[in-house]
């Protein structure tokens, strides 16, 4: 499963999209760039400390709660992209992980009782194994797309920095990048983005 959310008015909200002229796919392909590409809106997971946490949620998730095997992911300054096999029902992963990170974000950012992440998000099942890596790449190459690195293992919040969470198939094959950035570079990498 193919799961995407974001952070509240990360967007602007007169944002919309002719419902006939777009499919769910390519309204999503449109949304991603925008994030991408945003200057505006909230960017909350450019914090090194907030990005750290969500990432440390989804990790836990995975490995600790069982909700979901965890084969790719990535956080951005303004959205997360997952790739999951889910244990449970996705809204319970999705409940799950929300809820828990936009406390501790609120809590963290002394923003108490106010929206963290949008209500919705976008989801997509995995019909085979080249969508699979189709996806997976997507992902872990967002970071270079979005101009944040020029390598996707430079990047301190995405799987393509850690040892293969994909198939066992794909154990020691892809190169293993640093488990993190140095805070040194992280915070070069953020400097670069916020201007």
């Amino acid at each position: 499963m193919f799961v995407t959310w974001r952070l509240h008015d990360s967007l602007p909200p007169n944002r919309c999209f002719p419902a006939a002229a777009l499919s769910s796919g390519q309204a999503f392909a449109v949304m991603d760039r925008l994030l991408d590409a945003a200057t505006s809106g909230c960017f909350y997971l450019r914090q090194l400390n907030i990005a750290d946490m969500v990432v440390e949620a989804i990790r836990y998730n995975a490995k600790t709660l069982g909700q979901y095997e965890l084969h790719a992911f990535v956080v951005m300054p303004n959205h997360v992209h997952l790739l999951v096999t889910p244990a449970i029902e996705l809204p319970k992963i999705m409940k799950s992980l929300k809820s828990i990170t936009a406390r501790r974000a609120n809590a963290m950012l002394s923003l108490t009782g106010n929206r963290f992440w949008q209500e919705e998000s976008y989801d997509h099942l995995v019909r085979d194994r080249k969508e699979f890596e189709n996806i997976r790449k997507y992902i872990e190459e967002n970071p270079v797309r979005a101009g944040l690195v020029k390598d996707s293992c430079e990047y301190r919040w995405t799987s393509a920095a850690e040892a293969t969470w994909g198939s066992p198939a794909d154990q020691g094959v892809r190169p293993r990048g640093p488990p993190h950035l140095s805070l040194s570079s992280s915070v070069k990498v953020y400097k670069a983005v916020i201007g």
